[in-house]
């Protein structure tokens, strides 16, 4: 399997700290990823903290 997570950094509440942004997206799913069987096919939306969509994860057979 492979997990791919890509978020958009350039643009809501991202912009004015876009490392703050990106550490506080990874911190949120890595503990939120108890919560999915990691199969192919499985993923969901990505949101900063402007609860603003910036990406998504998704779980695909490698």
């Amino acid at each position: 399997m492979k997990f791919v997570l890509e978020v958009t950094v350039d643009e809501g509440a991202s912009t004015q700290d876009p490392v703050g942004e990106l550490s506080r997206i990874l911190r949120y799913w890595a503990g939120n990823l108890k919560h999915y069987a990691l199969e192919a096919g499985d993923g969901s939306a990505v949101y900063d903290s402007a609860h603003q969509e910036v990406g998504q994860w998704r779980v695909i057979a490698s």
